[in-house]
């Protein structure tokens, strides 16, 4: 995959282009230090994935990915943890917290080339059909019957979804918005534009996101109020004076 660095930094755009470096998937093509760079560059050039810091003089980040092109894939990289929602609201492919470690670096890496396989290869997939407690989803030339009970949480990546089971990862053609329109609202929550969550494998939540299993899940501004008002705040136990 043909990668660019844009960071204002110049010791940041080093450091990631020497996690580049380390990666068999990945071709540096350029390194530049602003967006408007980018945007310059990639008129000419073939570029499949962006490492992009968010807080840069002029266009920032998150102005600038919503200028890119959906085949585009986004990994924001920045020093500030209070942007993260933001970078789920324009359909980040991930979110590096600087200093980023080779491990998380890698975790990212993966996932942008699992989706980047899927664009290559225009994958024939989606809901057959949603019966009483399950869903039939083709993916891959198959069709996987998928008890609600047992999906833990999906995540949308622009025109195709990942359903995570406690085994298995299943990908189909269909955006966030369709799937969760026919999965029972009584049982699924959409928490912010990436992310459904099942509601009985929630482990534990705050105002900022929710634990599943080993996995955080961030919780859109827009979407936080719905969630407490309608499915938490009903079950939380309190004493009786």
């Amino acid at each position: 995959m043909n990668c660019i660095v844009v960071d204002d930094e110049p010791l940041a755009r080093e450091g990631m282009g020497l996690l580049v470096k380390k990666t068999n998937e990945l071709n540096l093509v350029a390194s530049l230090n602003s967006a408007d760079a980018a945007a310059k560059f990639m008129l000419s050039e073939s570029v499949d994935l962006v490492f992009l810091d968010i807080q840069m003089p002029g266009t920032n980040g998150i102005e600038f990915a919503k200028s890119i092109s959906q085949n585009t894939l986004i990994i924001f990289t920045t020093a500030y943890a209070e942007y993260a929602l933001d970078s789920y609201e324009v359909d980040a492919i991930d979110y590096l917290l600087k200093p980023v470690t080779l491990n998380r670096f890698q975790k990212a890496v993966d996932k942008a080339v699992s989706y980047h396989s899927m664009l290559q290869s225009k994958v024939n997939s989606h809901i057959e059909s949603v019966e009483m407690d399950f869903i039939f989803v083709k993916s891959e030339r198959r069709i996987f019957k998928i008890y609600f009970k047992d999906i833990r949480y999906i995540e949308g990546l622009k025109d195709y979804v990942v359903i995570y089971t406690q085994d298995a990862k299943i990908i189909t053609a269909i955006n966030l918005k369709n799937i969760y329109e026919q999965l029972p609202h009584h049982i699924f929550i959409r928490v912010s534009k990436s992310y459904i969550v099942n509601l009985s494998h929630i482990d534990s939540l705050d105002n900022n996101d929710i634990q599943i299993g080993s996995q955080k899940i961030p919780i859109g501004n827009s979407f936080r109020d719905y969630l407490f008002d309608k499915f938490i705040s009903k079950k939380i136990l309190s004493s009786k004076s």
